[in-house]
């Protein structure tokens, strides 16, 4: 190694910051120019170089290594700093420093030998995304077969529909209504039949053995070419409950009753669980909501009407017969002027007007100023049952009227002058605002106090009240008069939802008024079908 000059000055440094040596370079390898004049330091890094050459382990500090130049006390290093793991700190000025010495660490954590490293081995990794599902274990899928085999055991021709159902609660383990939805999958060509290799293909290859029932259930309904189910990929499998299921039996006299019952439950089903409103059901939006749990409810219990969520026929019956009020004419479309009828004018002119400006939901009525049944059955739902997130989210856009995503005292005060008006036309005791606003506020208890926003209404209990004094006088006068009545029917059914307390009480006084109406008659055959709901 070629000799340089050694400095002693060099080596006398006042007390230096690390900071203040990295912007100096010059001066930093000036300082490393004179360690490596050093003799000690000459003979150390020839060494070091010469093992590494030979493959020989790096423990500079340490005993054990092959090279007598390393080893123990021997080591360069070792003579030239005998008492520490590592060069010495600077020498300091005589006034000390208040910087508190951090231990370093020494050369002999660095004993990693310095070897060629051999060739990395490749490791497979397993494939963990399949686009189609993921393959059957073996022993699932021959337990499956087993259990086809047995099922189509003696049909060689294959089986048909009527017998094909023992396949889809066995096999499947799908809701019977879906037997003609899946038969039709597999018999793709229309033969009438479907052969054991056709649904092992369908079934078991296709990887649906593995897929959890709701992501199942998604597969069975949509179109092969959308991520998505639309409001017709629905129809099939109602149009085989009300075939097959007993607590729907007696629909079947009337198709147009059918009809309107399996169009309600779908838009039911859209308005809680399609959340983003563009008619298109992910199966995200599948899976967050209870869909699946209801279709599997409604396939095991004889009583339709027990199955409250989307399928009861008493819910169908009460829309439709409220719809059925308001359309005078039975055009199937409803004005301003009809649905300010609703709950016996329950319902403030200015909040319908903000309903058929179409703020909380696009009318998919195709006349213009008219409502069609659809956007009814998204409003009743909307209206009476005010707990819930979509209704929640319906009204709070009818109120926000700049639309900038809070309620301001201005906003609030504007629907509440109608009612204020209202209730002294009515002799009513009036509320002034002032009064008002600080109630709302102490039911929200919003978390800034100077507006209302989404988050806040649906963190509260009281959310539906809110909207009830500010535009729906019959409730709001009911929730401060506190209806025992109501008060009851909570207690005896808790877990029931205000939506299902309405379409009970509903249900029973459109039972009376229609037995009222038979005994006037003098026969329950005095029914004109043309115009009237069946019961």
């Amino acid at each position: 190694m070629e000799s340089i000059t050694l400095d002693i000055e060099l080596l006398q440094l006042p007390e230096t910051s690390p900071m203040s040596m990295k912007s100096n370079q010059d001066f930093v390898k000036k300082l490393f120019d004179q360690w490596l004049a050093l003799p000690e330091t000459n003979r150390l890094v020839t060494s070091l170089v010469n093992d590494a050459k030979a493959g020989v382990a790096l423990n500079v500090m340490g005993g054990g290594g092959s090279s007598g130049t390393n080893s123990g006390s021997n080591s360069p290093l070792a003579s030239m700093f005998p008492a520490r793991n590592g060069p010495p700190l600077s020498p300091r000025n005589s006034t000390g420093s208040p910087r508190i010495t951090r231990q370093r660490t020494g050369l002999s954590n660095l004993s990693s030998p310095l070897k060629v490293v051999s060739d990395h081995v490749k490791e497979l990794i397993p494939q963990f995304y399949f686009e189609d599902g993921r393959p059957p274990p073996n022993d699932l899928k021959e337990q499956c077969i087993a259990k086809i085999n047995s099922l189509f055991y003696g049909h060689e021709d294959g089986l048909q529909l009527q017998e094909f159902k023992l396949v889809t609660t066995e096999i499947c383990k799908v809701p019977s209504f879906f037997s003609t939805t899946i038969f039709k999958k597999v018999d793709i060509n229309n033969t009438g039949f479907v052969k054991r290799e056709d649904f092992i293909d369908y079934w078991v290859k296709g990887n649906m053995l593995t897929k959890e029932i709701t992501s199942q259930i998604f597969t069975i309904l949509k179109q092969p070419d959308h991520k998505y189910l639309v409001q017709d990929d629905f129809k099939p499998v109602l149009q085989e409950l009300l075939a097959t299921h007993p607590g729907l039996e007696f629909l079947q006299g009337t198709p147009e009753f059918q009809d309107r019952y399996a169009e309600t439950v779908i838009y039911r089903i859209y308005y809680y669980i399609n959340r983003s409103g563009n008619g298109h059901l992910t199966l995200k939006e599948l899976k967050r909501g209870n869909l699946v749990d209801a279709m599997q409810h409604a396939d095991e219990e004889e009583d339709i009407n027990k199955v409250l969520r989307y399928f009861s026929y008493e819910h169908f019956y009460v829309i439709y017969c409220k719809f059925w009020e308001l359309d005078t004419d039975h055009d199937f479309l409803i004005d301003k002027e009809n649905l300010i009828r609703y709950s016996n004018h329950a319902l403030t002119y200015r909040i319908v007007d903000r309903i058929f400006s179409q703020v909380p939901r696009k009318f998919t009525s195709k006349t213009e100023g008219k409502m069609g049944y659809e956007d009814f059955v998204y409003f009743i739902l909307a209206e009476e049952d005010k707990s819930s997130e979509p209704s929640l989210e319906y009204w709070f856009k009818c109120i926000d009227l700049d639309a900038n995503g809070v309620l301001t005292r201005n906003e609030l005060q504007f629907f509440y002058e109608e009612q204020l008006h209202r209730m002294e036309c009515m002799a009513q005791e009036a509320v002034l605002f002032e009064d008002i606003l600080c109630q709302l506020f102490d039911m929200v208890k919003p978390e800034d106090e100077g507006f209302i926003c989404l988050n806040d209404l649906k963190g509260s209990k009281l959310s539906g009240n809110v909207f009830n004094i500010l535009f729906n006088l019959n409730k709001f006068m009911a929730f401060e008069t506190r209806d025992p009545f109501l008060i009851r029917q909570e207690r005896a059914n808790p877990t029931w939802t205000e939506w299902d307390r309405f379409a009970h009480r509903e249900y029973i006084r459109l039972s009376m008024e229609e037995d009222v109406e038979d005994a006037s008659n003098g026969s329950a055959e005095a029914w004109d079908d043309s115009l009237e709901v069946p019961f």
